[in-house]
């Protein structure tokens, strides 16, 4: 179905913001579950780095290539019938993986199989998701409403630790698998329920309306996003590796650790709206992200109580961080050309993960687990001063603010 724009009123913006935060929440811990209960079996049968790199890389080989241009459809298509599809398809893929182990299929086949194809749809799920809060929320609560959506999102992501590791261990990979196929439904219906868009881009819906993002190149919001999707990913195949393998703890740990890390980052959601007052979230994504390399090389060197420390200020500090980069990419283009920014930024910060998942997950089998956390923390520490030393040109996505003199201009999109 093609996009169509009708007269916006107040109320379905509300309920448009009421509503996407718990099915982006959802959908989050159900992509999750899938990826930490599949890195949990192959890191039991394997017992290496690179075991759970493949897996990692198995998601994000195909949304590094997709990603651009599923953004393009994102950007012609209706965007709710594309989110309610994605997650609709996502429950099916999902249940498969344990009706494939339940008939005694190949654990490794249908783990790498199964979150293969959950990435597939992923490639066009986040660019339209993104383009459709751009195109629902107004531009003076984007920034606000952006805190509480990246929120939602990472702690479903770091909830899935503590859900795939104690579930896997009480009940096993089964019936945990099940469940997790019931979060995509329950995200469907949320959006389902935010219903047809019934409003005109408003003025305010121009790129840079959002704040704290205004100015900033696109070269820049670019490598700021994809250096929060490295960290994060990679980080994500390194934990299980030094709990399971290098300090011979149980999934248990495992998953306390990273129930900690959730509650950090909700508290950095809180404490994000205090520091966004005083500070552009460039220089919020910038410090964030370097603060957390520091404590990325710490937390490799002081075990099970450096974990239990570390972790959970590694996740407050960069989910401000991360905050703020979503926010940028938000700030950084025009309502009609939004998916295609968010495809572009997701598919070349999956396609640097590939590369550095390899190089990590490598160093890693040969030495261990902290020379992997050190080499990560470099590796993102370089691509965040690359991105405050990047040029200021024209961005590659159109509707890119840019900063004239103390006025905000739009760059037109192409877009006919």
């Amino acid at each position: 179905m093609l996009r169509k724009l009708a007269p916006m009123n107040a109320d379905h913006a509300r309920r448009a913001e009421r509503l996407l935060v718990p099915a982006a929440f959802a959908t989050a811990l159900g992509n999750n579950v899938q990826i930490i209960a599949g890195a949990l079996l192959m890191v039991r049968e394997e017992r290496t780095m690179l075991a759970v790199g493949w897996l990692f890389i198995a998601v994000a080989a195909p949304q590094a290539l997709l990603s651009p241009l599923c953004g393009r459809l994102a950007d012609r298509f209706d965007r709710r019938a594309l989110w309610v599809g994605c997650d609709a398809v996502s429950a099916g893929l999902a249940l498969a993986l344990p009706l494939w182990l339940a008939a005694g299929g190949a654990t490794a086949v249908g783990v790498y199989g199964a979150n293969f194809a959950l990435a597939v749809v992923a490639s066009l799920f986040f660019p339209a998701s993104g383009a459709l809060i751009k195109e629902r929320v107004p531009a003076g609560r984007l920034r606000r409403f952006n805190a509480s959506y990246e929120m939602a999102t990472q702690a479903g992501m770091l909830l899935s630790a503590t859900v795939g590791g104690l579930a896997l261990q009480a009940f096993g990979a089964v019936p945990l698998l099940v469940f997790n196929a019931g979060t995509f439904v329950v995200s469907a219906v949320c959006v389902a329920a935010v219903g047809r868009r019934t409003g005109a881009p408003s003025s305010g819906a121009v790129a840079g309306a959002a704040g704290g993002g205004a100015g900033v190149p696109m070269v820049r919001v670019i490598l700021l996003y994809a250096t929060g999707s490295v960290v994060v990913t990679v980080f994500n195949a390194l934990l299980p590796v030094f709990v399971l393998g290098d300090l011979n703890r149980g999934p248990g740990v495992f998953g306390a650790v990273d129930g900690l890390a959730s509650l950090a980052f909700l508290g950095a959601t809180v404490v994000y709206r205090v520091v966004a007052r005083r500070n552009s979230d460039l220089r919020i994504a910038v410090a964030g992200f370097l603060v957390t390399d520091v404590l990325l090389v710490l937390q490799g060197q002081l075990g099970v109580p450096g974990l239990f420390a570390l972790v959970p200020v590694g996740a407050f500090v960069f989910g401000q961080a991360r905050i703020a980069a979503r926010g940028l990419v938000l700030a950084s283009a025009s309502e009609e050309a939004a998916g295609r920014a968010f495809g572009l930024a997701n598919g070349l910060g999956l396609a640097a993960t590939i590369g550095v998942m390899l190089l990590v997950a490598t160093v890693t089998d040969h030495t261990d687990a902290r020379y992997g956390f050190a080499l990560l923390a470099l590796v993102g520490a370089v691509c965040t001063v690359g991105a405050v030393l990047a040029p200021t040109v024209r961005g590659p996505v159109a509707g890119q603010a840019v900063q004239i003199g103390g006025a905000v201009s739009s760059i037109p999109s192409s877009r006919k």
